[in-house]
């Protein structure tokens, strides 16, 4: 996992901007990490669990602005159920 404080701030900071626009439809989402090959894993909440478009955002979206903000980040990646109940 990847604990480099101004990578994390920096995803978290691209995270923050979105941030008002996931709240506006009822959503939001926290980081959860960064792996070691540079994924940024995150939690999907509220209406972003269950909307069809939320992995259209998570990749269209989301993933560009973390990229934009931190280009050693390769992807950006929700975690599913499973996973959540692993960590």
């Amino acid at each position: 996992m990847i604990t480099d404080k101004k990578i994390i701030q920096k995803v978290e900071d691209a995270i923050a901007l979105l941030r008002p626009f996931l709240e506006a439809d009822g959503g939001d989402m926290s980081l959860v990490e960064i792996t070691d090959e540079y994924v940024v894993k995150v939690k999907l909440h509220g209406a972003c669990r269950s909307c069809s478009m939320s992995m259209m955002t998570l990749k269209a979206g989301i993933e560009e602005s973390v990229r934009r903000a931190a280009p050693e980040i390769k992807s950006v990646e929700a975690i599913s159920i499973s996973e959540e109940a692993i960590s």
